[in-house]
């Protein structure tokens, strides 16, 4: 079998055109960017997060490669492309020659990162969960009129500044948010992400650790 890296996973012209396509489909449905900056940002997220927690260098490098693929679903449709995703990355990890015993929690980890249908069940998911959760950003706002926002639009535009940090001794990883509240108020962020973060709290407490929300100071969870 293969040690397949995530080097070897970003380089792979297969899985970059997937997440391009993937991307551009997003793009025509009206949704936010799903591009390689996320896949990367999330990936190095998710692996950094587990690296901080003591887990092994190899499991956080899964975790980096969930992280990559993890929107690869949006390729064929939005709905159901966690699942998607998960039967994708199994097909080219397989053919890339890496172990199954690898591939396995990397696929439960991509098939469970959405709200709607997944949760955390490994340390990989759970790492994933909370870097892509916490990619919440102005630039991922792709219309560019403010007057036809919608609001998801105004949510993600509405936050000037997102960072998720881990403190190792205290066991805790905090997501703080920056949010302009003359476009978007506390509440209409809670309408739309509540279930998120939900998702990230549960994801840190399969990780052994708590998850605390501050948003513009005040902490919140």
């Amino acid at each position: 079998m293969a040690v397949i890296t995530y080097k070897d996973i970003v380089n792979n012209k297969e899985i970059r055109t997937y997440l391009q396509n993937g991307n551009a489909l997003l793009g025509v449905l009206g949704y936010t960017e799903h591009s390689l900056r996320h896949a990367a940002k999330v990936a190095e997220t998710a692996g950094n997060i587990l690296i901080q927690l003591g887990y092994s260098e190899r499991e956080a490098e899964l975790a980096r490669i969930a992280g990559y693929m993890h929107d690869i679903g949006n390729v064929v449709n939005r709905i159901d492309h966690a699942q998607t995703g998960a039967v994708m990355a199994f097909n080219i990890l397989t053919r890339m020659g890496m172990d199954p015993e690898e591939i396995a929690p990397i696929i439960a980890a991509i098939g469970n990162h959405d709200e709607d249908t997944g949760s955390a069940v490994n340390t990989i998911s759970s790492a994933l969960i909370l870097a892509d959760k916490s990619d919440v950003r102005r630039t991922r706002v792709r219309n560019s009129d403010f007057a036809t926002f919608d609001i998801h639009d105004r949510v993600n535009y509405a936050v000037e500044n997102s960072t998720i940090s881990v403190d190792p001794g205290q066991r805790t990883i905090l997501l703080t948010l920056t949010i302009d509240t003359e476009i978007c108020s506390l509440m209409d962020y809670f309408e739309i992400f509540l279930a998120r973060m939900l998702m990230c709290r549960r994801a840190a407490d399969f990780l052994n650790v708590k998850f605390e929300l501050v948003i513009n100071g005040a902490k919140l969870l």
